[in-house]
Parts: structure tokens; C-alpha cells; sequence
């Protein structure tokens, strides 16, 4: 999913922009990761805890600062080191913008953090594309092969077939190959064009003159799944995928 919300940001020219200045921003799941105790942190270190897991994911606080967010305010978001598996003691500021893409492997578990999000997707990537990927990554973090795989059949396969496939139910639009689908991805970077040029422009003046309203406007060729600007400050389109 990181790899399609990077591709989108790329299209759109968003990602070579000053970040106080982006329209649109990125935001992680993965951020909002508890503080482990000593003991599961000794267990992570050796691969055998379950990040996977919904229950590993720090979800009032996740909840929160998706709150403050469509509402317009600049947030801290957690930094979490993946190598040691911790929350840093520096955070991540998170200036207000007119989309979020907010993605993560769990991200439609959680009905309050579900109801948030105004536009649903989930990529639908082949599984050996998916373990190949993760073990690139997680070599990148200084892990062992037999680490890794042990990880993902113990863990990582198992709670995406239980807590996460379950899910895709709660999509929109479903993106079939992932960042391959350049049809299903021109599609969305056109609707996000639309809200930035049309319609963010018409709720912003609404809202200035004391008569602020929300703005419907289908998906192209998915009416009946549309995206419903948020009434705020600032309006979000908050997007989430699976994992690849």
C-alpha cells in the first residue's frame, strides 16, 4: 500500500513539495505502534512478535490524532524504529492538508478509525510479490533470511488471512496488482485532482461565508461507493490499503 500512496503523491507533483506546504500527505499505520514491554521487546528482537496482530497497534491514540487531523490541527505523529523495535522520543509533525492517505495493513479493523475514512481502497496484491517485497525490506533492517520467513509463516500469513482479508469487505474500490494497475491509480489521482481544483475550493468559500457544508462526489465509475469530503477545517480524503 506504501507503494501505491508513493505513486500517487508522485503524479500528483506532491512529493517534491515542502512538506509545510503539501496538499497532500502520507500517513502511516505502522507510526502508531504500542511502546512494548521489556519482554515483548526481547521477543520482537528475535521474531516472535506478533506485529501483525490488531492488538499491537495503539489505537486510541491512532484515533485521536486522525481526529485532530480532519479537523484541521497540526499533529505529532510517533516515530517507531524498526530496527529496535521501539517509539522514539522525537515525533513527526504532521501539518494540516487537504488529502490524507492513510494506509496500513489493519487500518479497516477498527469500526471508529474505519468510520473515519471517507474513500476505502484496498490493493489486492499476489502473495509471492508481497513476501518478496517484505523480505527486501526487512533484510534492509539488518534481519536474517530464516528470521524473516519463519516470521512471516508464524505470524504474518496467519493474521492476514484472519484479521486483514476479512476487511475487504469495507473497500470502495478494490485495486487488483497493486502499483502495476496504472488505470485504477490515473483514476484516483484524477478524483483527488478534482477535490483540490472543484470541489475543496467551493466547501472552503462556503465555510469562510459561515454556511460550511459537505460536498459529495463519485468516484469515476463507482457511484454508488462515492467520497464524502469531511466538514472541518481542512477537507481529508483518507485512504488505506492492504499490505504488499
Amino acid at each position: 500500500q506504501s507503494t501505491v500512496c508513493e505513486k500517487i503523491m508522485e503524479l500528483l507533483g506532491q512529493n517534491e513539495v515542502e512538506q509545510r506546504q503539501r496538499k497532500v500527505l502520507i500517513l502511516s499505520q505502522d507510526s502508531f505502534y504500542k511502546v512494548l514491554t521489556a519482554e515483548q521487546q526481547a521477543k520482537a528482537l528475535k521474531g516472535q512478535y506478533n506485529f501483525d496482530h490488531p492488538d499491537a497497534f495503539d489505537n486510541d491514540l491512532m484515533h485521536s490524532t486522525l481526529k485532530n487531523i480532519v479537523e484541521g490541527k497540526t499533529v505529532e505523529v510517533p516515530t517507531y524504529d524498526f530496527v529496535t523495535h521501539s517509539r522514539l522520543a522525537e515525533t513527526t509533525v504532521v501539518y494540516p492538508a487537504d488529502v490524507v492517505l492513510f494506509e496500513g495493513i489493519l487500518v479497516f479493523y477498527n469500526q471508529d478509525i474505519r468510520d473515519m475514512f471517507h474513500l476505502r481502497l484496498f490493493v489486492d496484491t499476489d502473495s509471492d510479490v508481497r513476501l518478496s517485497r517484505r523480505v527486501l525490506r526487512d533484510m534492509k533492517r539488518g534481519r536474517d533470511l530464516e528470521q524473516i520467513l519463519t516470521q512471516y509463516t508464524t505470524f504474518v500469513k496467519p493474521a492476514f488471512e484472519e484479521f486483514c482479508l476479512p476487511t475487504k469487505k469495507y473497500a470502495d474500490v478494490i485495486i487488483p496488482r497493486g502499483v502495476d494497475n496504472m488505470v485504477a491509480i490515473n483514476l484516483i489521482v484524477q478524483h483527488i485532482q478534482d477535490i483540490l481544483n472543484g470541489d475543496i475550493c467551493k466547501w472552503q468559500r462556503g465555510a469562510l461565508n459561515g454556511h460550511g457544508r459537505t460536498y459529495k462526489r463519485p468516484f469515476p465509475e463507482q457511484a454508488e461507493s462515492g467520497a464524502v469530503l469531511a466538514a472541518g477545517k481542512r477537507s481529508h480524503l483518507e485512504s488505506s490499503s492492504r499490505p504488499h
